[in-house]
Parts: structure tokens; C-alpha cells; sequence
């Protein structure tokens, strides 16, 4: 049951006799008389139990999509529907709004419309639809929570996909596809041509050059169908905000424009998703089809508020192949404590692989240290100063034990992982 602003304005009007006659007595029978009226107006109103509710909603919506989620209510019974809907969505569904009055004719169908725009990853859901059921006079309203689930998925925005187009070109490029036919330094043979100047000596292939009596070079091509693993660390440090956005959701925007780029110059992706257990793994698809694998499996994981499990990464990539391959560990890399076991697993990749460590780099921490106008801005300065210097030394590390950082801000990692992926094609060291 739900008072309305007119039972309010019903019972204050009750003043008015008070004051005319002067007897306190009748405020009871004003009130007793209101109350009644109230009653008798709710039993003409229909009963939400009696309605019928369907729902439609999207199936996946990429997070800062809008969509539209529909509510059809009937109602079934011989008196019009008068009436306030709440669609109870979770507030990280992004409903615009959520409640509107509502009018249904006997026998008769409406739908509600509401507008979504999720705000995080994953399953959002809708539990339940409350219906404020009022009578004629609306002055006391039935009111009834109603089960009806729903629900969709939020998968990733991939909004480093506008870089894609210029990094294909690029390994198109490499790979002796346009026009100019450049040629990367790679190590597989791909064809002879005329000297000209500027060329490698050491490209010289003396003997065609002695059998055509001039001078001639070899041509490369990157290697191909090699292999790319990705591990994205979703432990405690993953759950971090940089910008305004998680760290995890910074390494699947890298992770899918890496594996965008791997898959189109012919490599093999596999993508990991770990902190003491696996929570997501996709490997054997290549193509569109990897992609929407990935952002499927990326979808519902949310970081864990546990410490990463470093020692059986090793163990995770050998699953993966057995080949040499680019292994890419997306983590955070700032802090000699919280970085302590990467470091020690380090070896044993670095022995067999190529190692690329992703960390995103918080802009604040660089912008604290510039700013020394007063007392409490000189120690937000020094301890800024002193994270800067716990990144360097931590990248310093990682570059000793063979294996190379890639850090940045979380709008320039993924374009920077994608150029780093680009560099190592182009020196043929993949």
C-alpha cells in the first residue's frame, strides 16, 4: 500500500471544518472518513498479481552502447490499469530512467521502454517490476514487487579498433603486400631483386650475383604463423582505477589490438586470463572468430581481490605451445614488492621467449610531481617522485633478466603495445 499526494492534500483539507465549527471532534470523522474513502478507492484498483509482463532486452551491448530494453504489461482484467512502473534494472545497467506512470485500458497491452547505457562489464540484470496500482481517485495505491528476470551482457567497448586500420597497413607494409613492396628484416627468404643504393651489404647474395654478372640482393619477409600468448593478470593490483577505468579493462583494450594485429599477419593467438586460477582461456581461433571469443570470455571477469599466482605462468604458456612465441604479460608493473614474483618467474620465460611486460602508468602520479606550491604539494611531489623511481627500477629489472616494458597512460598502451608487436616484426625478432 502507497499514500498518494492527493490522500495528503485529502486529510489536510480537514482543517477547514476544524476552523469553521471549532470542535476537535470533527478531525476524527474528517480523518475516519478520508481513511474510508482511501480504502474504497483501492479496492477499484486492479491487481498487479493479475497482470501479464514480457521483456525484451539486447543480448550484448558493448560497454557505452545505448540500447533499449522493452516491457510489455497486459492487463487481463475488466478495469483500467492506472499506474506508476519501476523496471528494476541494477543501477550499473545505466537506466535513464527507471519508473513512469502508466495507463492500460481493460483487455488491452502497453509496453515500457527503457533506455540503458551500462557502466560495467559483464551480466546485468533485471530482477524484478514493482507496479503502484492506484483506483479512480488515486488516493491510496496497491502496491506489488512482480519476478520477472532478465538480463544482458556488457562485452568490452574495443575502442582501439579505430587504430586498426593504420597498424594493418603497416604489417602490410612489412609484409611486401603495397605497391612499393618494402620488405621487412625478417628471416624467412622471400625473393631476389637488383642492388640499389642504400642496401644492406650483407643482403648481397653472391652467388646469383656472380651468375647474372651484377649485383643482387635477398629480399625478407616477417615470419608468419608464429605464435602470440597473452596473459592478463586479474589479481588485486588489476582492480586498480587509472583514469577512471579499471587496470584489467586497459589490458583487454590491448589485448584485443594485439590479437586484431597477430591474426592478420598470419600468427597464432593464444589469450589467458589468470590470478591463482585460470578464469578465461581462448586458444585455436583465429580471425573474427578470435576476436569474439575473446570479448566473450573477457565479459564477465572481474579482478580478484588475491595475489597473483606468478609461479605457475610458466606452466600456463607451455600449456599454450611449445614453440618459441611473443608472450605478452599484461600486469602492473610500479612497485618492487607487488612485482617481486614477476621478476622471480621472469627467467624462465625470458630463456625460451620473448617477453613483453604491459603495465599502464597513472598520469597523476607525473603531474603531482610539478606541482610544489605549497607545504602538502612538496610531499604529494616527493612521494610522486619516489613511485616514478620504483617504475624505473622495476623496468630496469625486467630489462636485465631479457625481457622488455612497454609502458603507458590507459589511451596510449594498447596503440603502443601494437606498435611494440609492429617493431619486433619489423627486426625480425618474432
Amino acid at each position: 500500500m502507497a499514500l498518494s499526494g492527493w490522500f495528503v492534500i485529502l486529510v489536510a483539507f480537514g482543517i477547514v471544518p476544524i476552523i469553521t465549527t471549532g470542535e476537535p471532534i470533527v478531525l476524527v470523522f474528517w480523518l475516519t472518513g478520508a481513511i474510508a474513502v482511501g480504502f474504497i478507492d483501492m479496492a477499484f484498483a486492479v491487481s498487479a498479481r493479475s497482470l501479464r509482463f514480457e521483456r525484451t532486452s539486447p543480448e550484448r551491448l558493448r560497454l557505452g552502447e545505448t540500447a533499449s530494453a522493452t516491457l510489455r504489461i497486459s492487463n487481463p482484467s475488466r478495469r483500467r490499469l492506472r499506474s506508476i512502473v519501476r523496471d528494476g534494472w541494477q543501477p550499473s545497467a545505466g537506466a535513464h530512467t527507471n519508473r513512469a506512470p502508466l495507463s492500460v485500458p481493460a483487455g488491452e497491452r502497453r509496453e515500457l521502454t527503457t533506455v540503458l547505457t551500462p557502466l560495467r562489464r559483464g551480466t546485468r540484470e533485471a530482477a524484478h517490476v514493482t507496479v503502484r496500482s492506484y483506483g479512480p481517485l488515486r488516493l491510496i495505491a496497491r502496491q506489488t514487487t512482480i519476478s520477472v528476470p532478465g538480463s544482458f551482457t556488457v562485452l568490452p567497448p574495443f575502442n582501439s579498433r579505430k587504430h586498426l586500420p593504420s597498424r594493418l597497413a603497416r604489417l602490410r607494409e612489412l609484409d611486401g603486400a603495397t605497391s612499393v613492396m618494402i620488405r621487412g628484416q625478417g628471416t624467412e627468404f622471400d625473393s631476389l631483386r637488383d642492388y640499389v643504393r642504400g642496401d644492406d651489404v650483407r643482403s648481397i647474395d653472391w652467388r646469383a650475383t656472380a651468375r647474372r654478372s651484377e649485383i643482387v640482393v635477398r629480399t625478407w619477409r616477417p615470419e608468419r604463423d608464429r605464435r602470440v600468448v597473452i596473459v592478463v593478470d586479474s589479481g588485486r593490483t588489476s582492480a586498480a582505477r587509472i583514469d577512471d577505468e579499471p587496470r584489467i579493462d586497459t589490458a583487454f583494450e590491448s589485448a584485443l589490438l594485439l590479437a586484431a594485429l597477430a591474426s592478420s599477419a598470419g600468427d597464432h593467438v593464444d589469450f589467458i586470463i589468470y590470478d591463482r586460477r585460470v578464469r578465461a582461456r581462448v586458444q585455436g581461433a583465429s580471425g573474427p572468430d578470435l576476436l569474439s571469443k575473446m570479448v566473450n570470455s573477457m565479459a564477465p571477469v572481474q579482478p580478484e581481490l588475491i595475489e597473483m599466482d606468478w609461479n605457475s605462468v610458466p606452466g600456463l604458456v607451455r600449456q599454450a605451445t611449445s614453440q618459441r612465441a611473443l608472450v605478452v604479460l599484461a600486469t602492473t608493473a610500479d612497485s618492487p614488492g607487488a612485482s617481486r614474483g614477476l621478476l622471480a618467474m621472469l627467467p624462465q620465460l625470458t630463456t625460451k621467449h620473448t617477453v613483453v611486460v604491459a603495465s599502464v602508468t597513472d598520469p597523476s602520479i607525473a603531474e603531482a610531481t610539478r606541482d610544489r606550491s605549497h607545504r602538502d604539494a612538496v610531499y604529494q611531489a616527493g612521494a610522486a617522485e619516489r613511485a616514478l623511481l620504483d617504475q624505473s627500477r622495476v623496468a630496469t629489472a625486467i630489462n636485465q633478466l631479457g625481457a622488455s616494458v612497454v609502458s603507458r597512460r590507459p589511451t596510449e598502451l594498447p596503440l603502443a603495445l601494437a606498435d611494440h608487436y609492429i617493431a619486433l616484426k619489423a627486426a625480425g625478432k618474432l
